[in-house]
């Protein structure tokens, strides 16, 4: 297949992706005549609203409500002012992260990285294989650059900062999740895009694990450690917000073990 037409597969494959989301929500055809860029931004801003909402307001109504005082104390839960400003961050800055998909998606499309678009061009067995190096180099690259704006000073002082006012339990809810600010959470999605040019990727799957991101912040900020190892479940994630200095993680806890910042939920009950 010549080059130009194995890009063509990419523009066919995110073409797809924007018939199923705006094509329902925006019927009518007006959209296809924006420009391309514009058509995936406007595809990954409704996408990750609706999927940081849904997933929010499902979450916190199961543990806040459902599960009432069975997972949290009652003086944990926090008020529903504190998700409503925690909701208003992440709004502001949703339209500046979903410029990132925008961008890796146009440099995919140019043929500057290192994507395939189906698993038949290669075997489930490379794969597996690359997936797993992918994911190694996003946790690497979270976790430094996650450290990093912690010790940058003004890093910190200019970006991170806006996520760290939620340092107790009763201020941190699966809204807080994505409450940075823009470029902040920019930042820190940055491996993912890096990745691709290291390994190469499968399109769908560096799509999907981008907006896995948004499930997963949501519940490492929740407070309810789920104790599966080596997970950086909430447990690690709540003491990240109330020591500042451990547990920088994504995923699972091997980073902040191999570069020991590690901080074990267990341990920090029973100093307390």
């Amino acid at each position: 297949m010549e080059g130009s037409d194995y890009l063509d597969l990419f523009v066919e494959e995110t073409d797809w992706y924007n018939d199923i989301v705006l094509g329902s929500l925006l019927p009518g055809g007006a959209w296809k005549r924006l420009p391309r860029p514009l058509r995936s931004w406007l595809r990954n801003y409704i996408g990750g609203t609706v999927l940081y909402l849904v997933s929010g307001f499902l979450w916190c109504f199961y543990i806040y409500y459902l599960k009432r005082n069975v997972y949290l104390p009652k003086d944990a839960i926090p008020s529903n002012n504190a998700m409503y400003l925690q909701i208003i961050v992440a709004m502001k800055a949703m339209p500046w992260y979903v410029a990132l998909p925008t961008f890796s998606e146009y440099m995919i499309e140019s043929g500057w990285t290192r994507c395939f678009s189906s698993i038949k061009e290669i075997s489930w067995q490379a794969y597996i294989t690359y997936l797993a190096i992918y994911l190694v180099i996003v946790e690497f690259g979270i976790y430094w650059m996650h450290r990093e704006l912690h010790d940058i000073k003004p890093l910190y002082k200019y970006l991170h900062a806006t996520h760290h006012i939620y340092n107790k339990q009763n201020t941190l809810s699966p809204f807080a999740g994505l409450a940075f600010h823009p470029l902040d959470g920019i930042l820190q999605a940055v491996p993912h895009v890096m990745a691709l040019f290291l390994v190469p990727t499968h399109l769908m799957t560096h799509i999907i694990l981008l907006f896995c991101e948004g499930v997963w912040t949501a519940n490492i900020h929740d407070c309810i450690h789920g104790k599966v190892w080596p997970v950086m479940g909430a447990g690690y994630h709540t003491i990240h917000h109330t020591t500042y200095r451990h547990n920088y993680g994504h995923y699972t806890i091997w980073m902040d073990w191999m570069f020991g910042t590690l901080r074990d939920p267990e341990e920090e009950t029973k100093r307390a």
